[in-house]
């Protein structure tokens, strides 16, 4: 009983938090205060789920109380039953309860709630490291369809006979950073290439970036020093494409705050034929890098602080192999057979596995 009491008095010291955060969440002057809106809403989501499941928690303490009670109580054989199943389920559900409180109470990667900017680039490996680039995208591609996610393409480079060099791509949803981490450094693949006549197995590769997407609030950006240019798209599209200047490029000097270095960052978007929408996910993606750089120091200690070789281990942990042969992928100590599957976005269980290694590693630093 002690762990029950030790979690409830855990959970009822936040109980006067939600209730204030749910009347600041409806006061129009911090409505009006984006920045502390979007804050307090995300925290009120937080506390949400964290007050559900204090309720859940207590009725199953309650009702395991009440099923002893009237084990006790009962001569009826069938009422006798009846508060064995239920002791049997609030017995079963109250660790599983505890187990999930735990990680509640354990403070989010503020990170998680994002949505990223996915960069895929074949690796070494020539075409064939192009192609697999291009299974990767359609994988993850699959994968958003199934999340109920939106993907976006942003720029490209084709491989000479097909795939991408490279691909870059904008995710949005809900707790798109929080899944997508975990895919982040070099993927490989085994299997005999398309271009080998002998039908010898080839290994190639290529790396997956999964960037936290800046909010404008994030980043400060003085948008008056700014290089805008303007370009003829090239590519599929008709001929509207090629006769207006709808791509467009940016070029901003920036200062990086940890070495006091200046760096010219470019950035192209040719995604849509309408201009002023180009420039605005141009910008979107300057916001999304200047972030990324900015956050480098504060991903660096997350990494030093993860003991598991999940998301931002060491380089050799993160490499992810796609035997074709054997219909098989492996990561850290996960292997599966299901390759087809897998290749169509059926991505979710090895997610899965990483999330869990992570929160393991979380309990054990929280000390909960």
């Amino acid at each position: 009983m002690a762990t029950e009491n030790t979690i409830l008095e855990k959970l009822e010291g936040l109980v006067p938090r939600f209730e204030e955060v749910s009347t600041l969440i409806t006061d129009p002057n911090v409505i009006a205060d984006q920045k502390r809106y979007v804050q307090l809403t995300k925290e009120y989501k937080n506390l949400e789920d964290i007050m559900k499941a204090r309720q859940e928690y207590i009725n199953a303490v309650k009702g395991l109380e009440e099923a002893k009670e009237m084990l006790l109580m009962e001569d009826d054989p069938e009422m006798k039953e009846m508060a064995r199943e239920e002791m049997a389920v609030n017995e079963k559900r109250i660790p599983e309860l505890e187990e999930e409180i735990k990680l509640l109470l354990i403070p989010a990667d503020p990170e998680d709630s994002k949505n990223v900017t996915l960069e895929i680039r074949g690796g070494t490996g020539g075409d064939e490291a192009a192609l697999f680039a291009g299974d990767l995208f359609r994988m993850y591609s699959k994968y958003c369809e199934i999340k109920g996610w939106h993907l976006t393409v942003s720029s490209f480079s084709e491989g000479a006979v097909g795939g991408y060099k490279e691909i870059i791509c904008n995710v949005t949803g809900e707790n798109v950073y929080g899944t997508m981490k975990y895919e982040s450094g070099v993927h490989r693949v085994q299997r005999v290439p398309v271009t080998e006549t002998q039908g010898r197995v080839h290994t190639s590769a290529a790396t997956v970036a999964v960037l936290p997407e800046a909010e404008a609030f994030d980043v400060q950006i003085n948008e008056g020093e700014i290089k805008w240019d303007t370009f003829r798209s090239s590519g599929a599209g008709g001929q509207n494409v090629n006769k207006v200047e709808s791509g467009v490029r940016a070029r901003y000097m920036w200062t990086n705050p940890n070495t006091g270095e200046k760096e010219e960052i470019l950035v192209e978007c040719t995604e849509t034929r309408d201009q002023p929408k180009n420039k605005e996910r141009a910008l979107a993606r300057l916001r999304t890098y200047i972030y990324d750089r900015e956050h480098q120091k504060y991903i660096d200690d997350i990494a030093s602080r993860r003991k598991t070789l999940v998301s931002t281990g060491d380089r050799s942990a993160k490499i992810r192999t796609y035997n074709y042969p054997q219909g098989r992928i492996h990561r850290i100590n996960y292997t599966i057979y299901n390759l087809a599957a897998f290749m169509d976005g059926d991505i979710q269980d090895c997610i899965d596995h990483l999330i869990v290694a992570e929160n393991a590693e979380r309990l054990k630093e929280a000390e909960l």
